[in-house]
């Protein structure tokens, strides 16, 4: 952290445009393929964060936490030397990096190359926040929280169920799902956070002879279940991606939200039914 204070330190008084993640250096060459021998080094400046390398074990607990697999697309804002990349694509995984640093895109295209993930690991050079990212089932960033909160409208326009892991930074008042810290083999950005997109779920739904009033804080929820003229507050609600869980009346509700329907199971005194719900709000 002591390189990231003095670079705070310089940013304080004008002397740095300050961010830390993976990567958008400002000076690169004109001609990348030129320079063979490029080697990026730690705390180099960039165009919105300086460059600091995510340390191996940790991005192998970010793709373990989002759980990608084969039939992931996973995106990188900040690719860096793009090990995030070529790592996921080792897993069989499509992946692409976008990076503003057209050196670090020439670095990262042939260390994808020389490791065999050319055909699954591709880089773009370009600005994460004019790139379209939107198509990622899983993404990837280490970028600091001003950043983060500038592109979460984004993440939360993205389709739900979207995985999203974070090194070290957070999402604002967006609380993750969960938190690792990496104690072996690592000595600074240990961190990450993981969030999965919610579906939209806030409103009015009828379910049954019933009706369920939500609001929505990102994946938490609140609110009422209106059956047999009772209205019961519901608890332990929260959304993952599509699914949705709560308590109500003694009973767990578990389900699925696609579109403006749900539908699922209740259980209670060990006995299960399902239960379907309609939004009812338009």
């Amino acid at each position: 952290m002591k390189t990231l204070r003095i670079l705070a330190a310089a940013c304080a008084i004008g002397l740095l445009p300050l961010a830390a993640g993976q990567a958008q250096p400002v000076q690169a060459t004109k001609n990348p393929s030129a320079v063979p021998d490029y080697v990026p080094r730690s705390g180099q400046p960039g165009k919105d964060v300086v460059w600091v390398p995510t340390q191996q074990v940790l991005v192998d607990r970010m793709l373990d936490i989002a759980g990608v697999t084969k039939d992931d697309y996973l995106i990188d804002l900040g690719s860096g030397d793009g090990r995030t990349v070529i790592t996921a694509a080792k897993r069989g995984v499509r992946a692409l990096g976008i990076e503003y640093n057209p050196d670090l895109v020439t670095l990262s295209r042939r260390a994808a190359e020389s490791e065999g993930v050319g055909d699954k690991a591709r880089f773009v050079q370009g600005d994460i926040f004019e790139t379209n990212f939107t198509e990622a089932t899983v993404l990837t960033l280490f970028l600091l929280p001003d950043l983060n909160l500038r592109l979460r409208p984004t993440i939360l326009g993205m389709k739900p169920g979207t995985r999203v892991v974070s090194n070290t930074f957070t999402m604002d008042d967006w609380e993750p799902d969960e938190t690792i810290v990496v104690a072996d083999n690592c000595s600074t950005y240990c961190r990450a956070y993981h969030w999965v997109v919610p579906a939209k779920v806030s409103g009015t739904w009828r379910l049954g002879d019933g009706e369920l009033k939500l609001s929505q804080n990102f994946q938490m929820l609140a609110g009422t279940l209106m059956r047999e003229g009772k209205a019961q507050s519901i608890t332990e609600a929260k959304m993952k991606g599509n699914e949705i869980s709560f308590l109500a009346g003694g009973q767990r509700y578990t389900g699925r939200v696609e579109n403006d329907r749900m539908s699922g199971r209740n259980e209670a005194a060990g006995a299960s039914r399902e239960w379907q719900a309609t939004r009812s709000d338009g």
